[in-house]
This record gives structure tokens, C-alpha cells and sequence, in this order.
């Protein structure tokens, strides 16, 4: 049995204005529900017969106007049960149209979002989307995005591309932050605050960005011009950033944020045993005698902070916020001082702590070491993720093989 929706005027019920609130009724299946819809009419200025206002009823024009969007707004959840085939009473009709009116907002849920990574000491992914969240503030001119997920649709996701655009970023750029836009969008899908089949991203691909980078790998040279370089009368500044660099390419390329929360747990019979903050994936590699001679650097700093490098204290930084803040904190001041480190001798690449990530990979592969041994060192799920890390094939080994064609 089809359902069928009507407006009526409630004249049991009057109010303390004298007049009845007029309610949406829906019957199916030999049940009715109804709910009201916020206004009243007096019963004398209402038609029974045509379950409409009168022509002499006080703001007639109005109450028509409302009366036809709620009808149109029940009629389209009718139409679209009965496409997908869903089951559905009358009052779970009604109980779900409740649940829109008081869907959240896109600037409610980013919010909750946030304060929920932060919560379970996802304090990366937080970033992440706090930086989504600003973004799209800049975008709506600073006003909050007192909007629900489907004002998201195709033409707000090209206007704020173009938007992003005319500010100078790159596709690099674009692409970051339409994917976190995308994931938080799919977890509001998740918590059924907006219909799967609004989902802008089935049309709006994020292929169409050009995120290919220049790849930031140094060669093997450049690399021992800084592991060999001598920083005994150096800044304590200096001397970090030189051990740090140095220990991260001679140890699998590990990342700033693993170097920060190694402590003496994670040497075990000369190998270094870890689990990656970022994927979780277990590293297992053997200590060569320079890296290890690197930590010993630090033998009194670890005795009182409990960290092999000087970075994280076991005192001063316990909370998950206080690490990430504390480690974004010196990854910033390592990488000014690479930089400025670089440029003295005389290396015109970009340097970062990254960089020696990469180069590791790379150098690896031009000395001819299978691609799986270097992902598993790098702590990989994917070869994938390694490819992308690995240059392309230099224009000298190109012309190399071509001359075997004949």
C-alpha cells in the first residue's frame, strides 16, 4: 500500500491563541502518524473539504507555501524509498524526517571530528582536519559553516577549487585538502547525517590534479658531504641536526617523528626494533657501528629524559599533544638549520629531514637492491608507496640501454 500525506488542521487540539496547529498526516498500511507543523490557523479560516486555507485566512499565501514543501519534502522520501526499495511505516517516515531537520552541521561535525582524534591521541590526523576546517572558514570568509554536507555539492567543490587557485596553490595543495574534505565527508555518510547518494565525490574525481612532485632525493655525493662533514665546533643546534640527518639515512630512512620516540626499549642486540608511528608497521634493521655511535652522543640525555635523542623529555612531554607539539616544534628548527647546513656545502637541492628518507630509497635502488627489500625497510605497506618515493630512471641509464638495441 502506497503512502499518502496530507496537511491537516488538528481541531481537537486548540491552542492558547484559539487557534489548531495544522499537522502533516501520513497513512500507510491502515496506520496513520502525524506531526505538526510549527504554525495554527483558526478552524474557521480552514477548508476541511480541500484541507487548505480559506481565501480570507490571515497569511494564506504563506501557510500555502509551507503546506506544498512539506508535502513536496515527503513525497521525494516516499519516491525515493520506493526506487531503492526500502521498507518503511509511516512513522519511521516521520522519525527520519526529525533526524534532518536535526542533522548537523558540516561546522558541528568537523568540530566534534577534531576533539574526537584529539581525545584517542590522534593528534596527526587532528591537524589534519583542523586545517581542513580553517581552510574552508577562509573559503566561507570567516563565517562559521553553519551549512549541512549537501550545500557540499559538485559547484561548491569547483568554486572552491577555483577559490584555492586564485590564492596560488598548487595541485599538490588542492589535492590535500580535497581529500580530507572527501574522508570527511564519507564520515558523515558513516554517521547518516547526509544521504550516500549526495556525495559529490562520485562525479568530483581528485584525479584530475597533477600531484606529480619533484622528487627530493639527494645523490650519494651530496649525502656524504654531510655525514662526513665535521661539526665538532658547531651549535649544540648544528650538531643535532647533523646526527639527526645522518642517523635517519643510515637507519632505513626512519622519519623525524620515529627518531623522537625511540628510546633504549627499541635497541635490541644491536638492532633497532621499532614500530612506525605512522602506519604501524614493525621495522626491524641492524645498528651499523656509525649509527650507533650516534646515540651514544646522547648517553646522558637518555639517563635523565629516557629518549635516545633530545628531543622528547619523559617529564616535560607525557600528553599526546605536548609530543606532537614538542616534535613539530624541533623538525622546524632541524630542517631551518638543514637548510642553511646544505647551502654550506654547497648543495643547491632542497634539504629536509624527508630528504634523507627518500635518498636512502633511491641510492639503494641505483646500487641495484630488489625494490620489496628496500619497502620493507622503509616500513611499507604497499611497493606502491615505495615507487612513488623512487626516481625515475636517470636520462645517462636510458641512453645506456638504448645502445643494446642493436
Amino acid at each position: 500500500m502506497k503512502a499518502a500525506i496530507s496537511i491537516i488542521c488538528y481541531k481537537h487540539k486548540v491552542l492558547a491563541n484559539g487557534e489548531s496547529p495544522l499537522m502533516v498526516r501520513i497513512a500507510k498500511d491502515g496506520k496513520r502518524t502525524m506531526k505538526s507543523l510549527g504554525i495554527s490557523v483558526n478552524p474557521q479560516h480552514w477548508d476541511f473539504s480541500k484541507n487548505q486555507p480559506k481565501t480570507n485566512c490571515p497569511n494564506r499565501n504563506q501557510i500555502k507555501q509551507i503546506i506544498l514543501k512539506t508535502e513536496m519534502e515527503y513525497q521525494s522520501k516516499v519516491l525515493d524509498k520506493e526506487l531503492k526499495k526500502e521498507e518503511f511505516t509511516a512513522s519511521s517516515l516521520i522519525n527520519e524526517q526529525k533526524d534532518s531537520i536535526k542533522a548537523k552541521t558540516v561546522e558541528e561535525f568537523y568540530l566534534s571530528l577534531i576533539e574526537d582524534l584529539k581525545q584517542k591521541g590522534r593528534i596527526g590526523n587532528s591537524y589534519a582536519y583542523l586545517n581542513s576546517y580553517n581552510t574552508l572558514r577562509n573559503f566561507n570568509k570567516g563565517k562559521k559553516l553553519n551549512y549541512t554536507f549537501s550545500h557540499i555539492d559538485v559547484s561548491f567543490c569547483k568554486k572552491f577549487e577555483d577559490w584555492m587557485r586564485s590564492k596560488g596553490n598548487k595541485d599538490t595543495t588542492l589535492s590535500y585538502q580535497f581529500r580530507t574534505l572527501r574522508a570527511t565527508y564519507n564520515k558523515a555518510i558513516e554517521a547518516k547525517i547526509v544521504a550516500r547518494e549526495k556525495n559529490p565525490f562520485i562525479e568530483y574525481k581528485l584525479s584530475h590534479f597533477n600531484t606529480k612532485t619533484i622528487k627530493r632525493a639527494l645523490s650519494k655525493n651530496d649525502i656524504l658531504k654531510i655525514i662526513n662533514a665535521d661539526c665538532t665546533n658547531q651549535s649544540k643546534l648544528r650538531k643535532l641536526t647533523h646526527d639527526l640527518f645522518s642517523f635517519s639515512y643510515l637507519c632505513g630512512g626512519i622519519s623525524f617523528v620515529d627518531i623522537a620516540n625511540l628510546t633504549h626499549q627499541n635497541i635490541i642486540e644491536d638492532r633497532l626494533i621499532y614500530q612506525r608511528q605512522k602506519t604501524h608497521g614493525n621495522i626491524n634493521l641492524l645498528l651499523s657501528k656509525e649509527a650507533s655511535a650516534i646515540i651514544e652522543k646522547y648517553s646522558t640525555y637518555q639517563q635523565e629524559a629516557e629518549y635516545l635523542f633530545p628531543i622528547l623529555h619523559c617529564k616535560r612531554h607525557i600528553t599526546p599533544m605536548q609530543k606532537s607539539n614538542r616534535v613539530h616544534k624541533i623538525c622546524h628548527q632541524v630542517n631551518t638549520e638543514l637548510r642553511a647546513f646544505a647551502k654550506e656545502l654547497g648543495i643547491t637541492a632542497e634539504v629536509t629531514t624527508y630528504v634523507a628518507r627518500h635518498s636512502f630509497a633511491t641510492i639503494l635502488k641505483k646500487s641495484g637492491v630488489n625494490i620489496g627489500i628496500i619497502s620493507q625497510a622503509l616500513g611499507h605497506q604497499d611497493i606502491k608507496t615505495t615507487q612513488i618515493y623512487l626516481s625515475k630512471f636517470d636520462n645517462e641509464q636510458v641512453d645506456d640501454a638504448m645502445k643494446n638495441l642493436l
